[in-house]
């Protein structure tokens, strides 16, 4: 039925882009409410399940975990460099680096 059988898998890694952008903004949503009036059980749930969509999310399209961590550390210098308001306020994206760096080892 598909010539050279690559059009089911890629029809299915289309779907699956498509739903883990849709997951995305459900999950942004359940964040949002969660912050007006969740727990804060409810709140790690939903940054927790951003988290792991934008990695599979990253997966497919073409991306490795690891290369998306060395972009997210890139980003996180970027940031530093930069003085960004909460590196500045807080110092905050000079933690998240550090803790990123010391579970490397």
């Amino acid at each position: 039925m598909f010539p050279g059988g690559n059009e089911p898998e890629i029809a299915k890694n289309i779907r699956v882009v498509e739903w883990l952008k849709a997951d995305l903004i459900t999950s942004i949503s359940a964040l949002y409410k969660s912050m007006l009036r969740g727990s804060e059980e409810k709140l790690l749930d939903a940054l927790s399940g951003i988290i792991i969509t934008c990695y599979v999310l990253g997966r497919r399209m073409g991306f490795t975990f690891s290369r998306i961590d060395v972009a997210v550390e890139s980003k996180l210098r970027q940031g530093i460099q930069e003085t960004h308001e909460v590196e500045k306020w807080f110092g905050d994206l000079t933690m998240f680096l550090t803790y990123l760096v010391d579970r490397k080892r």
